[in-house]
C-alpha cells in the first residue's frame, strides 16, 4: 500500500521512498536523562512506535535507533543537587524511562546508543571538520562549527538567518566568529565532575549537544538514512544543526525525510518545566491507566498539538472501554456452546468483505501520515459492526472470529490491546515476588540485576513502577 508522509524538510506530504528496498531506516532523538519522564515524552515516543508498526505492515524490515543524551549540563547541575554521581542519575532515570515507555505498549528500539559511549567517533567528526575549515577551536579549548560554512544553513527550519539569530538562545562566548555558530565540544570547567571529561587533541572537555545525534546516526544507520524524528522543539536549533555538521562532513544528504510531532499544551500553552506547567507519567498513571493514556495520545493527530486535560482522559478511558467492553462479550459467545448461533465454520461473505474492506481502510488512513483518528473512528465503527452481528439470525462463530481477527489486526498497528486477558484481573505472587526482588537490586545499586529482573517482569506482560511505597506492577498497555 503507498505510506505518504509530511516531510519538514519539504513541508508537503510527499510519497515514502526508501533509500534501500524494503527496508526503513530511522533515528528518533531520545531523551537527556537528567529527570523522571512525563507526557511530552509519551506523546513523542508512542507517535514513532506507530511509525515503525505501520512501517512494518507496510513490509519494511525496520531499523529503529533512539539515544540517550547522557551527558548534559542539566544532568550535571541535577546530579550536583541531588548529591549523587552523574552516571547514578541516568541510570535512573533511564530505568524510569524504560518503565514507563513499557507500561504504554511502546516497542523497545534495535539501539538505544548513549553520547559516553561514542565519544572517539565524536572527536573524529569533530577533528574531520576543523580539518575542513567548518569548524575552529578556540584559546580555552571550545571548539564552535562556523555556520558560514554551510551555504544551506536554515533550510529545515525556513527562516533566514537574521530571524533564526533573533530567536536563538545562542552560546555566550565573545571570541566565537558568529552568534550563530554553535559549540561542538565544550572545554572542561572547574567544577565539572571527572566523569564527564575526555581528552582531545583540542583541550579536555565533553561534547556538545548537536554533534552527538549526528554521530550516533550515522554510526548506527549510516548517510543518509531514511527517516529522521523528533519534537517540533526539537528543528531549530538541533535538527537544523545536525543538517549543517553532518552534511559538511560527509559531503552528502544526512537524513531523506524529517518528521516532527507536535507540542503537549495545557490550555493551549506548551507544557514546559521552565514553566511549571508538565505532568510526569507517574502522576498520570495513578489514576489512569496507561492503555488509556496511549489512546488519548492517538486521538490528536501526531503534527497537531495535543491539548493535554483530565477530560480528554475520562473521554478516552470512556471510549477505551466501550471497545474493550464489546470485545469482551463477543470473547465470551465464542467460549459458550449453546446460543443457537451458527456453528459452521463458514464466514458469510458480506462479513468477509467488510473484514476485509476495515482492515484495509485502517492500513490506508494510517498509510496518509499516520491518520490515528481516523483509524480510531475505523476501530469504533467496525465494533458496531461486530455488535449488530448479535442481532442477526445467521451470523455464525466464523464470522465472529473473523470481525474479531480484522479488529486486532488493525488494533496492533496502533499498539491497543483491546482483548481480554487474565493478567489486567489477577497478579500472581511470584510477580509480586520478582518486583520485590527488583527493589532490593535497586536499593544495592545492583543495576545489572535490576535490569534483569524488570526484563522477565515484562516478558510476563508487566511492567513495574517504582513508588514511595514500594513497587507497583500495572499491565503493559499493548
Amino acid at each position: 500500500m503507498p505510506l505518504r508522509l509530511y516531510n519538514t524538510l519539504s513541508r508537503r506530504v510527499e510519497p515514502f521512498q526508501p533509500l534501500h528496498p524494503g527496508e526503513a531506516r530511522v533515528y528518533v532523538c531520545g531523551i537527556t536523562p537528567y529527570d523522571v519522564s512525563h507526557v511530552g515524552h509519551a506523546r513523542c515516543y508512542v507517535v514513532f512506535d506507530v511509525v515503525r508498526r505501520v512501517l512494518r505492515a507496510n513490509g519494511y524490515k525496520v531499523r529503529y535507533v533512539q539515544n540517550f543524551t547522557d551527558v548534559d549540563d542539566k544532568i550535571i547541575a541535577r546530579a550536583k543537587e541531588s548529591g549523587v554521581s552523574t552516571g547514578e542519575l541516568v541510570q535512573k532515570n533511564i530505568e524510569d524511562f524504560f518503565t514507563k515507555m513499557d507500561a504504554l505498549g511502546i516497542e523497545r528500539a534495535d539501539v538505544y546508543p548513549k553520547v559516553t559511549d561514542h565519544i572517539p567517533d565524536i572527536v573524529a567528526l569533530i577533528q574531520k571538520l576543523i580539518e575542513r575549515k567548518a569548524a575552529y577551536a578556540l584559546p580555552d579549548g571550545d571548539v564552535y562549527f562556523s555556520v558560514k560554512a554551510d551555504s544551506d544553513y536554515g533550510k529545515l527550519s525556513k527562516r533566514p538567518l537574521e530571524e533564526l539569530l533573533s530567536g536563538a538562545r545562542v552560546e555566550v562566548n565573545a571570541q566565537k566568529h558568529n552568534p550563530l555558530d554553535f559549540a561542538l565540544w565544550k572545554s572542561a570547567k572547574p567544577e565539572d565532575p571527572p566523569e564527564v571529561i575526555w581528552k582531545a587533541p583540542w583541550g579536555r572537555g565533553r561534547p556538545g549537544w548537536h554533534i552527538e545525534c549526528s554521530v550516533m546516526a550515522m554510526k548506527h544507520l549510516g548517510s543518509p538514512f531514511d527517516i529522521h524524528g523528533g519534537g517540533l522543539d526539537l528543528i531549530f536549533p538541533h535538527h537544523e544543526n545536525e543538517i549543517a555538521q553532518s552534511e559538511t562532513a560527509t559531503g552528502l544528504p544526512f537524513v531523506h525525510l524529517w518528521m516532527h510531532n507536535g507540542f503537549v499544551t495545557l490550555n493551549k500553552e506548551k507544557m514546559s518545566k521552565s514553566l511549571g506547567n508538565f505532568f510526569t507519567l507517574s502522576d498520570i498513571f495513578a489514576t489512569y491507566h496507561p492503555s488509556v493514556v496511549r489512546y488519548m495520545l492517538l486521538t490528536v493527530h501526531y503534527r497537531s498539538p495535543l491539548d493535554f486535560s483530565s477530560e480528554l482522559l475520562d473521554q478516552s478511558r470512556s471510549a477505551l472501554a466501550g471497545l474493550k467492553d464489546a470485545i469482551a462479550r463477543a470473547t465470551r459467545v465464542l467460549k459458550k456452546q449453546t446460543l443457537g448461533m451458527d456453528d459452521t465454520e463458514t464466514v458469510d461473505a458480506k462479513v468477509a468483505a467488510v473484514v476485509e474492506g476495515f482492515v484495509k481502510e485502517c492500513q490506508a488512513v494510517l498509510s496518509e501520515d499516520f491518520n490515528t483518528p481516523e483509524a480510531l473512528g475505523q476501530l469504533h465503527r467496525m465494533v458496531g459492526f461486530l455488535e449488530k452481528q448479535f442481532s442477526s439470525n445467521t451470523v455464525s462463530r466464523a464470522g465472529i472470529r473473523s470481525i474479531l481477527e480484522g479488529i486486532q489486526q488493525a488494533s496492533r498497528m496502533l499498539g491497543l490491546d483491546l482483548f481480554p486477558s487474565t493478567r489486567d484481573l489477577f497478579i500472581a505472587p511470584e510477580l509480586t515476588e520478582l518486583a520485590q526482588r527488583r527493589d532490593q537490586a535497586r536499593q544495592a545499586k545492583n543495576w545489572k540485576e535490576a535490569d534483569r529482573l524488570r526484563k522477565e517482569i515484562l516478558d510476563r506482560g508487566y511492567v513495574v513502577e517504582d513508588t514511595p511505597q514500594g513497587p507497583r506492577l500495572l499491565p503493559k498497555a499493548s
